[in-house]
């Protein structure tokens, strides 16, 4: 038996599967994906094992749901799927060209890199949470929010206390939704997130609910501003912190965007 040849071609070969595999890893983190992936890898092996022991029937059951997963796999996985493909295109979203996808994949973006400055997002939730005006604030950080943006209102303005305030003020047109904060710019507002399927406690609002939801597909850190109690929460990688106090707010934030995402002092 002769020994296998690796040549040059099968060293790039191995290193761009490696590449793609580490961009998906990324692109997965923090969201139900692996999850759903492991159940589907689980699913074929027991049909692997019922098909070589003779269970035809059930062996034959699961091929026919395994034939269909492909379908259910697109439905599932479609908010990823477009993420995915909106990060490889050469066109950003403010119409900018370029390899999105090389940029995004060695730290380049805008969103790896950006220097946040909380103090505006601090003091508008403060502010709301003596008031007790409910507020509902995305701010993005590695995962591509384009489509959570096309469902609300553009705005792209500077982010401000007093902007975050107004957009939220009881009985404003805008005040449904969530705001989406992109680097230092408020980009949309009255946007729809996506409500958690995870059973929650019965006291947890719609507000709370979409925060869960998407901090269960992306990475984005979101704030959210009880109109009942006023309380302050903190909704992050499918997880939410409640009960967050005025005075610790700042620190609690700044530690939840974590490194990367640098709070700007003034």
């Amino acid at each position: 038996m002769g020994f296998i040849h690796i040549g040059t071609m099968d060293y790039f070969d191995i290193l761009a599967v490696a590449v793609l595999l580490y961009y998906l890893y990324k692109m997965a983190k923090g969201t139900n994906v692996p999850n759903i992936v492991v159940g589907i890898v689980i699913l074929y092996l027991i049909w692997q094992l019922t098909s070589s022991i003779g269970l035809d029937m059930f062996s034959s059951i699961l091929g026919k749901v395994l034939g269909v997963g492909l379908i259910a796999i697109v439905i599932i996985f479609q908010p990823e799927i477009r993420q995915f493909l909106q990060t490889i295109g050469l066109k950003q979203r403010n119409g900018k060209h370029g390899f999105a996808f090389w940029r995004r994949l060695f730290g380049a973006g805008t969103g790896s890199g950006a220097k946040i400055d909380i103090t505006p997002i601090v003091r508008a939730a403060i502010d709301m949470s003596v008031g007790k005006v409910g507020a509902l604030i995305v701010i993005r950080r590695e995962t591509d929010l384009a489509f959570i943006v096309e469902t609300g209102i553009a705005v792209d303005a500077q982010t401000s206390a007093p902007l975050l305030e107004n957009i939220f003020f009881k009985n404003a047109p805008l005040h449904d939704g969530a705001v989406i904060i992109d680097g230092n710019r408020v980009v949309a507002a009255k946007c729809v997130l996506p409500s958690t399927a995870a059973r929650v406690p019965k006291n947890y609002g719609m507000r709370h609910r979409a925060a869960l939801g998407i901090s269960e597909i992306s990475d984005a850190v979101v704030v959210v501003v009880s109109e009942e109690t006023g309380g302050i929460s903190i909704a992050r990688e499918g997880t939410i912190e409640r009960g967050i106090s005025r005075e610790s707010f700042e620190a609690r934030l700044t530690s939840a965007l974590g490194k990367g995402v640098q709070a700007v002092e003034k």
